[in-house]
C-alpha cells in the first residue's frame, strides 16, 4: 500500500482534470515546432499566473523558454522539467482533435506539425502538478521550479536556457526531475538507477560529385550512386565493428539528391543519426563514420572532399543513484506492481539533464505509458507490440487521454515531494 501521507495529500488536493483534458486536446491541436513555441509558452505562463499561488514567472529564457518559482520556506530545491516542441509529422491519428497545422521551419520549408512524441501530454502535466503542489504548500517546505524547455527534438534548448541565464533569474536546484510518455501500457511508470536514456549525435554529410545529362553518366561524378555506396556501407559499422554486448544504432534518416529522373545532381545530402550509450563506444563509430565516408568519396572520384557537420548532441542521460534510490521507494510504495525500477536503458535520448550537469546537481528522470490498457493487453498475447502499437515520432502515436495524464501528474508530485514533504 502507499504510505497515507502521500495517498492523502494528493487525495486532499484534487484537480480538474476535465480541464486538463481540454488543455491537453488544445495544446495537442496546436502544435509549435522547435524554436517557435511562442504560443504554448505564452499559454503555459499564462496558466501559471492565473493560479494566483505565488508562482514568479519568467518567460523568454533561451527562446521560449520560461520558469515558474514557488518558495515556501526553507529546504531542498526541486526542478521539475517538461518540453515543448513538436515534430515536423503529418498527424494521421483520426483523433478528433488531431494537429492540422502547418508552419516553416528553420530551414524555411512549411512543414506538417504534430505533437508525435507527446510533449503535449508533459506540458499538461506540469501544469497540473503546479497546481496540486501550490494546493499543498502547507505539507512542504522549500522551493519549487517548475521549467517549461524549449527545442527539445533539435537538442538545443536546455543547454540555450542555461546559456540565457536561467541560473541568474531561478535558483540553482539540488534535484533535477523530468519525465516522458512513452509506447508502454497506460498506468504503468519505470525508471532505472544508471543508464536512462542514450548518447545521440547526428550528422548532415554533403557528397560533391559533376553534374549532367542522364543519358552521359560517363561525364559525370553521380553522388546518387556515391550515397547509396555510403549508405550500404555505413550499415556494416554496428554489425562489423561494435562488440555484439555493445549498443549502438546508425541510422541513415535522409538522402536527398537532385530534382528530376533525366539530370545528375552535383552533390547529394545524407542525414545520419547515431545512438551510443559508451563513450568509448561512440567515439569509435563517430570515427568509422568519417573513415567510410572519406573512402566511398575517394573510390567514387569526387570532385572534393565531403562536408561532414554535427548538427545535434544529446548527452547520455545518467540517473543519480542517491536521488533514483528516493524515487524508486516513493514510487514503489504509491505505485505498487505498475512501477517497474529496472525499466532498460531506452534507445531515444534527452538533453534534460543539462539542466542539472551543468550546475554538478544530480538528475532522476522516468517514463510513464500511454497506450490504452486493451490495445497493448491484446497486442501482448499476440505477441505483436513491435507491428500493432505505434511508438514515439510516428504519424499514428496517439496515448489515451487517461489514466496516462493522471498518472503523469502523479508522479511529478510524488517525486517532487519525495524531497520537499515536511518531516
Amino acid at each position: 500500500m502507499a504510505p497515507p501521507d502521500l495517498t492523502s495529500l494528493l487525495a486532499s488536493s484534487p484537480v480538474d482534470f476535465d480541464f486538463y483534458e481540454a488543455l491537453y486536446k488544445h495544446f495537442h491541436s496546436q502544435p509549435e515546432l522547435s524554436y517557435q513555441e511562442a504560443q504554448t509558452a505564452a499559454k503555459a505562463a499564462s496558466l501559471l499566473r492565473s493560479l494566483n499561488s505565488g508562482y514568479e514567472v519568467h518567460t523568454s529564457i533561451g527562446g521560449h523558454g520560461l520558469a515558474g518559482v514557488l518558495h515556501n520556506g526553507t529546504g531542498k530545491t526541486v526542478l521539475l522539467r517538461a518540453d515543448m516542441d513538436a515534430l515536423p509529422v503529418k498527424e494521421d491519428t483520426g483523433l478528433e482533435y488531431a494537429s492540422r497545422v502547418t508552419m516553416r521551419d528553420k530551414d524555411d520549408v512549411i512543414k506538417p506539425v504534430m505533437h508525435a512524441c507527446g510533449h503535449d501530454f508533459h506540458v499538461t502535466a506540469l501544469l497540473a502538478a503546479a497546481e496540486r503542489l501550490a494546493k499543498l504548500k502547507d505539507s512542504w517546505s522549500g522551493t519549487l521550479i517548475v521549467l517549461f524547455q524549449p527545442n527539445e527534438e533539435r537538442s538545443g534548448g536546455a543547454q540555450a536556457m542555461v546559456d540565457d541565464g536561467l541560473y541568474d533569474k531561478v535558483p540553482v536546484p539540488d534535484i533535477v526531475l523530468g519525465q516522458h510518455v512513452m509506447a508502454r501500457r497506460t498506468g504503468s511508470v519505470g525508471c532505472r538507477i544508471g543508464n536512462i536514456m542514450s548518447e545521440a549525435d547526428s550528422f548532415k554529410i554533403t557528397l560533391f560529385g559533376r553534374g549532367g545529362h542522364g543519358s552521359m553518366p560517363h561525364r559525370t561524378v553521380d553522388p546518387v550512386v556515391m550515397a547509396a555506396s555510403v549508405v550500404m556501407k555505413l550499415q556494416t559499422i554496428v554489425s562489423r565493428e561494435v562488440d555484439p554486448d555493445q549498443f549502438a544504432v546508425v541510422t541513415v534518416g535522409s538522402l536527398q539528391a537532385g530534382q528530376t529522373e533525366n539530370i545528375i545532381a552535383d552533390k547529394a545530402e545524407v542525414r545520419v543519426n547515431v545512438r551510443t550509450q559508451n563513450h568509448g563506444v561512440r567515439n569509435r563509430i563517430l570515427a568509422a563514420i568519417r573513415r567510410v565516408v572519406k573512402g566511398e568519396c575517394e573510390a567514387s572520384g569526387a570532385t572534393k572532399d565531403p562536408l561532414i557537420e554535427e548538427t545535434t548532441h544529446f548527452p547520455l542521460s545518467v540517473n543519480d543513484e542517491t536521488v533514483t534510490k528516493r524515487v524508486h521507494e516513493s514510487f514503489e510504495a504509491f505505485f505498487g506492481e505498475r512501477f517497474d525500477p529496472n525499466t532498460p536503458c531506452s534507445t531515444a535520448s534527452e538533453d534534460y539533464s543539462i539542466l542539472g550537469s551543468s550546475q554538478g546537481k544530480p538528475c532522476c528522470f522516468w517514463f510513464f505509458g500511454g497506450t490504452d490498457a486493451k490495445t497493448w493487453d491484446e497486442a501482448e498475447m499476440r505477441g505483436s507490440l513491435t507491428e500493432d502499437i505505434p511508438v514515439n515520432h510516428s504519424p499514428f502515436f496517439a496515448p489515451v487521454i487517461q489514466p496516462t495524464l493522471a498518472t503523469g501528474v502523479e508522479t511529478l508530485c510524488i517525486a517532487a515531494l519525495t524531497f520537499l514533504k515536511k518531516s
